[in-house]
């Protein structure tokens, strides 16, 4: 391993049980995860009702849609042709990578914000955030700021499906 990369180092102990789990992050999680799912059947059970998104897991499925710049999160898609609910959807994402990663407070943005970062006509994003509040992908909340939109975990599913049946993938 080189000086750059960090080592998690893990002990955990349940009753008489104790392990250890020592290496990069994402091998420790999993040897955790495998250790808890083994030792504490309901958590398996648990798992498999409740879904919560975690900042690897956006990044993992959007990572190719969104990017953090330093203008602010911003959507990317290349050659791909998205509608406009999938770049809102995506710049809600965005927003919610970037508030995940630490860089700003809030996981919403304002409908001016969105205009900004998307360039998409104010009528079109009023419309579509309409629906999505409706269906369930958003939810709008009232600051001293005004009206701001984030996007639910229902909304990061339909979109990740959306996303994958675009791109012929299962």
């Amino acid at each position: 391993m080189s000086q750059e990369q960090k080592i998690l180092n893990v002990i955990i102990t349940y009753g008489e049980l104790k392990a250890e789990f020592s290496g990069d992050p994402q091998s420790v999680l999993s040897s955790l995860n495998e250790f808890l799912t083994k030792h504490i059947p309901s958590i398996d059970l648990a798992s498999k009702v409740t879904i919560n998104y975690s900042l690897n897991d956006l990044i993992s499925m959007f990572g190719d849609y969104v990017k953090i710049t330093p203008e602010g999160p911003r959507v990317w898609t290349g050659e791909q042709k998205l509608s406009d609910k999938g770049i809102l959807g995506l710049q809600l994402v965005a927003a919610k990578i970037n508030h995940e990663s630490g860089k700003v407070a809030i996981p919403s943005l304002t409908l001016n914000e969105i205009r900004s970062a998307t360039g998409l006509n104010p009528k079109s994003i009023s419309s579509r955030m309409s629906e999505m509040l409706k269906w369930g992908y958003v939810d709008k909340e009232t600051s001293e700021e005004g009206v701001r939109y984030k996007i639910t975990t229902q909304g990061i599913n339909w979109l990740n499906q959306m996303l994958m049946k675009k791109a012929g993938k299962p």
